[in-house]
């Protein structure tokens, strides 16, 4: 079954999705002044749970951004939310759950301290699922020509914010030239990550991926196959700075996320690679299901 539905919670209050929620003075609205996360579940179990929200107060740290409410608070809302999104579509799959937390709203200004108090947005929807056309034939990525990924020195990808127009921009330059995804250079030169994903690489069966030094989001997948996931499949993983010059070297190409976990790369504009049921990247995602399928069985107190 699938929906167009997406539930909302805004500060406690269940609605529509498309139906007005936050005042227009709300500083998320106006700045791009929020912090967000996003969860998937995998059997209907909400996955990597601390994991996500020990980066969301790392992004509300940042940005000097006081919360009004900790994961113990926050997860009945989130309950509440997918029940709700449930109850109106008859929908028993997997869901995607964002949750989105501003500063407040207040009188118009950038000074931080016009906020009034944090608020909340809980939006939840079926979780995305790979085409069989990526599935076969793997992503097109395209290397973004126009725009560099923002330094961290002026405002880090490790920040997961609401401000993502460098990121936007830079995907629609690559759909421009038909491709599904957009790979975001440094001032360097340096391969960073997609619009919304993490990077990786096969060479000579190690598996590579961008060092958060280079400016990119601390992906969880990205964390989980570094720290175990890939060692359990029989893959070295390592941090490696790369350059658009080594792509060709490289054997197969791949995108971890949240919600796509990890799905192959077919091209990155004129570099191709191939993508295979019995590749290095279909092997990592067999593993990491299999991680999540544990993670279901252990969490089953997290069912949503």
């Amino acid at each position: 079954m699938t929906t167009s539905y997406i539930q909302a919670n805004t500060d406690g209050r269940l609605h529509d999705a498309t139906s007005p929620s936050v005042s227009v003075l709300n500083r998320g609205f106006l700045y791009g002044d929020a912090v967000y996360e996003v969860w998937r579940t995998y059997e209907q179990v909400v996955f990597a749970w601390d994991e996500h929200w020990e980066r969301l107060l790392n992004s509300a740290a940042a940005l000097h951004l006081e919360l009004s409410y900790g994961a113990e608070a926050m997860w009945p809302e989130v309950v509440r939310t997918v029940a709700a999104f449930r109850a109106h579509t008859s929908f028993a799959g997997d869901v995607y759950i964002r949750l989105q937390i501003s500063r407040g709203a207040g009188p118009i200004g950038l000074d931080p301290a016009l906020s009034d108090r944090a608020s909340f947005v809980i939006l939840v929807q079926p979780v995305p699922v790979m085409s069989e056309r990526v599935q076969q034939s793997g992503l097109h990525l395209s290397i973004a020509q126009d725009l560099r990924r923002n330094p961290r020195e002026s405002l880090d990808p490790a920040w997961k914010t609401g401000n993502y127009l460098n990121n936007l921009l830079a995907l629609r330059e690559a759909r421009s030239r038909g491709a599904d995804d957009v790979v975001l250079l440094n001032l360097a030169g340096e391969l960073t990550e997609c619009s919304t994903s993490n990077l990786g690489f096969v060479q000579d069966g190690v598996v590579y991926t961008p060092p958060l030094t280079a400016g990119i989001l601390a992906g969880v997948t990205r964390r989980l196959l570094l720290s175990s996931i890939a060692q359990s499949a029989g893959y070295e993983m390592q941090e490696r700075t790369l350059k658009p010059a080594e792509l060709d070297a490289m054997d197969e190409a791949f995108v971890m996320s949240s919600t796509k976990d990890i799905q192959p790369v077919g091209c990155i504009d004129e570099h191709r690679f191939p993508v295979r049921p019995d590749s290095v990247t279909a092997r990592l995602k067999a593993a990491f299901q299999g991680y999540a399928a544990a993670h279901a069985a252990q969490y089953s107190e997290r069912k949503v």
